[in-house]
Protein backbone atom coordinates (compact mmCIF):
# COMPACT_ATOMS: atom_id res chain seq x y z
CA UNK A 1 0.00 0.00 0.00
CA UNK A 2 2.64 2.34 0.79
CA UNK A 3 4.23 2.34 -2.72
CA UNK A 4 0.39 3.72 -3.78
CA UNK A 5 1.66 7.42 -2.07
CA UNK A 6 5.20 7.17 -2.98
CA UNK A 7 5.07 9.95 -4.94
CA UNK A 8 3.07 12.22 -2.79
CA UNK A 9 6.48 12.40 -0.73
CA UNK A 10 7.79 14.68 -3.17
CA UNK A 11 4.24 17.04 -3.73
CA UNK A 12 3.52 20.05 -0.96
CA UNK A 13 1.24 19.96 1.44
CA UNK A 14 -0.65 22.53 -0.09
CA UNK A 15 -1.24 20.25 -3.39
CA UNK A 16 -2.20 17.68 -1.29
CA UNK A 17 -4.62 19.39 0.65
CA UNK A 18 -6.02 20.83 -2.32
CA UNK A 19 -6.41 17.64 -4.36
CA UNK A 20 -7.96 15.91 -0.97
CA UNK A 21 -10.56 18.97 -0.86
CA UNK A 22 -11.16 18.44 -5.00
CA UNK A 23 -11.70 15.07 -4.82
CA UNK A 24 -14.63 15.23 -1.76
CA UNK A 25 -16.34 17.61 -4.10
CA UNK A 26 -15.81 15.69 -7.01
CA UNK A 27 -17.61 12.88 -5.26
CA UNK A 28 -20.17 15.22 -3.75
CA UNK A 29 -20.64 16.57 -7.02
CA UNK A 30 -21.25 12.40 -9.08
CA UNK A 31 -23.56 11.70 -6.11
CA UNK A 32 -25.77 14.56 -6.67
CA UNK A 33 -25.46 13.36 -10.31
CA UNK A 34 -26.95 10.03 -9.54
CA UNK A 35 -29.68 11.62 -7.98
CA UNK A 36 -30.71 13.82 -10.63
CA UNK A 37 -29.63 17.06 -8.07
CA UNK A 38 -28.79 20.28 -9.67
CA UNK A 39 -26.43 20.36 -7.10
CA UNK A 40 -24.44 18.44 -9.32
CA UNK A 41 -23.18 21.88 -10.91
CA UNK A 42 -21.89 24.09 -8.09
CA UNK A 43 -19.87 21.21 -6.32
CA UNK A 44 -18.58 20.40 -9.46
CA UNK A 45 -17.44 23.57 -10.46
CA UNK A 46 -15.21 24.07 -7.54
CA UNK A 47 -13.92 20.61 -8.00
CA UNK A 48 -12.79 21.30 -11.45
CA UNK A 49 -11.45 24.62 -10.69
CA UNK A 50 -9.12 23.25 -7.84
CA UNK A 51 -8.30 20.13 -10.84
CA UNK A 52 -7.20 22.76 -13.53
CA UNK A 53 -5.02 24.46 -10.86
CA UNK A 54 -3.11 21.10 -9.96
CA UNK A 55 -3.37 19.72 -13.35
CA UNK A 56 -1.91 23.06 -14.66
CA UNK A 57 0.67 22.44 -12.83
CA UNK A 58 1.46 18.36 -13.06
CA UNK A 59 1.56 19.67 -16.81
CA UNK A 60 -1.04 17.11 -17.41
CA UNK A 61 -2.74 19.29 -19.84
CA UNK A 62 -5.05 16.65 -21.59
CA UNK A 63 -6.77 16.49 -18.25
CA UNK A 64 -6.40 20.02 -17.77
CA UNK A 65 -8.48 20.78 -20.67
CA UNK A 66 -11.20 18.29 -19.61
CA UNK A 67 -11.39 20.25 -16.12
CA UNK A 68 -11.84 23.10 -17.97
CA UNK A 69 -14.15 21.94 -20.10
CA UNK A 70 -15.93 20.55 -17.45
CA UNK A 71 -16.34 23.87 -15.95
CA UNK A 72 -17.73 25.11 -18.87
CA UNK A 73 -20.32 22.52 -19.32
CA UNK A 74 -21.28 22.93 -15.81
CA UNK A 75 -22.28 26.53 -15.97
CA UNK A 76 -24.08 25.96 -19.11
CA UNK A 77 -25.63 22.78 -17.08
CA UNK A 78 -26.71 24.98 -14.57
CA UNK A 79 -28.38 27.27 -16.85
CA UNK A 80 -30.39 24.45 -18.55
CA UNK A 81 -31.58 22.70 -15.54
CA UNK A 82 -32.56 25.14 -14.02
CA UNK A 83 -34.51 26.75 -16.82
CA UNK A 84 -38.09 27.05 -16.38
CA UNK A 85 -40.78 28.96 -17.14
CA UNK A 86 -44.71 28.32 -17.41
CA UNK A 87 -44.57 27.06 -21.17
CA UNK A 88 -41.10 25.45 -21.03
CA UNK A 89 -40.74 23.10 -17.84
CA UNK A 90 -37.11 22.22 -16.39
CA UNK A 91 -35.22 19.56 -18.37
CA UNK A 92 -36.21 16.07 -18.08
CA UNK A 93 -34.00 13.45 -18.67
CA UNK A 94 -34.74 11.88 -22.18
CA UNK A 95 -32.79 9.75 -24.29
CA UNK A 96 -30.25 10.08 -26.88
CA UNK A 97 -31.64 11.89 -30.33
CA UNK A 98 -29.96 11.29 -33.90
CA UNK A 99 -28.96 15.13 -33.45
CA UNK A 100 -27.30 14.11 -30.09
CA UNK A 101 -25.51 11.07 -31.43
CA UNK A 102 -24.05 13.91 -34.48
CA UNK A 103 -23.10 16.73 -32.05
CA UNK A 104 -21.21 13.87 -30.16
CA UNK A 105 -19.81 12.31 -32.65
CA UNK A 106 -18.34 16.11 -33.65
CA UNK A 107 -17.44 16.53 -30.02
CA UNK A 108 -15.56 13.47 -29.84
CA UNK A 109 -13.42 14.22 -33.20
CA UNK A 110 -12.88 17.94 -32.44
CA UNK A 111 -11.70 17.39 -28.47
CA UNK A 112 -9.30 14.63 -29.39
CA UNK A 113 -7.83 16.29 -32.36
CA UNK A 114 -7.49 19.77 -29.71
CA UNK A 115 -5.63 17.89 -27.33
CA UNK A 116 -3.03 15.96 -29.39
CA UNK A 117 -2.32 19.36 -30.47
CA UNK A 118 -1.88 20.26 -27.11
CA UNK A 119 0.45 17.17 -26.47
CA UNK A 120 2.33 17.60 -29.57
CA UNK A 121 2.54 21.34 -29.31
CA UNK A 122 4.33 20.59 -25.56
CA UNK A 123 5.93 17.58 -26.68
CA UNK A 124 4.09 15.45 -24.62
CA UNK A 125 3.83 12.32 -26.61
CA UNK A 126 6.69 10.41 -24.86
CA UNK A 127 4.76 9.00 -22.69
CA UNK A 128 1.70 5.71 -23.68
CA UNK A 129 -0.99 7.22 -21.32
CA UNK A 130 -1.15 10.58 -23.84
CA UNK A 131 -2.79 8.47 -26.23
CA UNK A 132 -5.11 7.30 -23.60
CA UNK A 133 -5.43 10.64 -22.02
CA UNK A 134 -6.83 11.68 -25.54
CA UNK A 135 -9.55 8.97 -26.06
CA UNK A 136 -10.47 9.44 -22.63
CA UNK A 137 -10.26 13.22 -22.97
CA UNK A 138 -13.54 12.75 -26.01
CA UNK A 139 -15.48 10.23 -24.08
CA UNK A 140 -15.26 12.78 -21.10
CA UNK A 141 -16.30 15.94 -23.15
CA UNK A 142 -19.21 13.88 -24.70
CA UNK A 143 -20.19 12.60 -21.26
CA UNK A 144 -20.56 16.33 -20.15
CA UNK A 145 -22.37 17.39 -23.05
CA UNK A 146 -24.86 15.31 -22.42
CA UNK A 147 -25.50 15.65 -18.72
CA UNK A 148 -25.86 19.25 -19.40
CA UNK A 149 -28.88 17.93 -21.48
CA UNK A 150 -29.90 15.35 -19.06
CA UNK A 151 -29.67 12.35 -21.57
CA UNK A 152 -29.16 8.51 -19.81
CA UNK A 153 -26.70 7.64 -22.02
CA UNK A 154 -23.94 10.46 -20.73
CA UNK A 155 -23.40 7.34 -18.14
CA UNK A 156 -21.85 5.19 -20.40
CA UNK A 157 -19.51 7.55 -21.79
CA UNK A 158 -18.57 8.52 -18.14
CA UNK A 159 -18.44 4.69 -17.47
CA UNK A 160 -16.02 3.62 -19.65
CA UNK A 161 -14.01 7.00 -19.35
CA UNK A 162 -13.51 6.51 -15.70
CA UNK A 163 -12.65 3.17 -15.91
CA UNK A 164 -9.84 3.72 -18.10
CA UNK A 165 -8.88 6.49 -15.90
CA UNK A 166 -8.50 4.44 -13.19
CA UNK A 167 -5.10 2.92 -13.79
CA UNK A 168 -4.05 5.91 -16.06
CA UNK A 169 -3.94 7.99 -12.96
CA UNK A 170 -1.92 4.95 -11.35
CA UNK A 171 0.72 5.53 -13.42
CA UNK A 172 0.77 9.01 -13.62
CA UNK A 173 1.65 8.82 -10.04
CA UNK A 174 -1.59 10.17 -8.83
CA UNK A 175 -3.25 7.72 -6.50
CA UNK A 176 -6.24 9.54 -4.85
CA UNK A 177 -6.98 10.52 -7.97
CA UNK A 178 -7.11 7.07 -9.27
CA UNK A 179 -8.85 6.48 -6.05
CA UNK A 180 -11.37 8.70 -6.92
CA UNK A 181 -12.23 7.25 -10.24
CA UNK A 182 -12.63 3.98 -9.00
CA UNK A 183 -15.32 6.00 -6.42
CA UNK A 184 -16.57 7.53 -10.03
CA UNK A 185 -17.08 4.22 -12.11
CA UNK A 186 -19.04 2.68 -9.39
CA UNK A 187 -21.54 5.85 -8.46
CA UNK A 188 -21.91 5.91 -12.69
CA UNK A 189 -22.88 2.65 -13.02
CA UNK A 190 -25.54 3.47 -9.93
CA UNK A 191 -26.35 6.38 -11.51
CA UNK A 192 -27.32 4.96 -15.27
CA UNK A 193 -29.42 2.18 -13.79
CA UNK A 194 -31.39 4.69 -11.18
CA UNK A 195 -31.71 7.39 -14.64
CA UNK A 196 -33.21 4.93 -16.61
CA UNK A 197 -35.37 3.82 -13.93
CA UNK A 198 -36.33 7.37 -13.87
CA UNK A 199 -36.88 7.73 -17.61
CA UNK A 200 -39.32 4.57 -18.16
CA UNK A 201 -41.48 5.38 -15.16
CA UNK A 202 -41.80 9.06 -16.60
CA UNK A 203 -42.37 7.44 -19.88
CA UNK A 204 -44.60 4.50 -18.85
CA UNK A 205 -48.46 4.48 -20.87
CA UNK A 206 -51.26 4.49 -18.69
Amino acid sequence: MEHLFEPYKTYSTTDIILEVIAVLFAIASVLYSKKNNIKVYPTGIIATLIFAYLLYKWELFGDMIINVYYFVMSVYGWYLWSKSSDDRPVLSISKMSRGDYKISTLIFIFSTIFVALVYFYFEKFGVWWSYVDILTTGLFFIGMYLLAKRKVEHWIFLIIGDFISVPLYYFKGYTITGILFVIYTIIAVLGYLEWKKIWHKENQTV
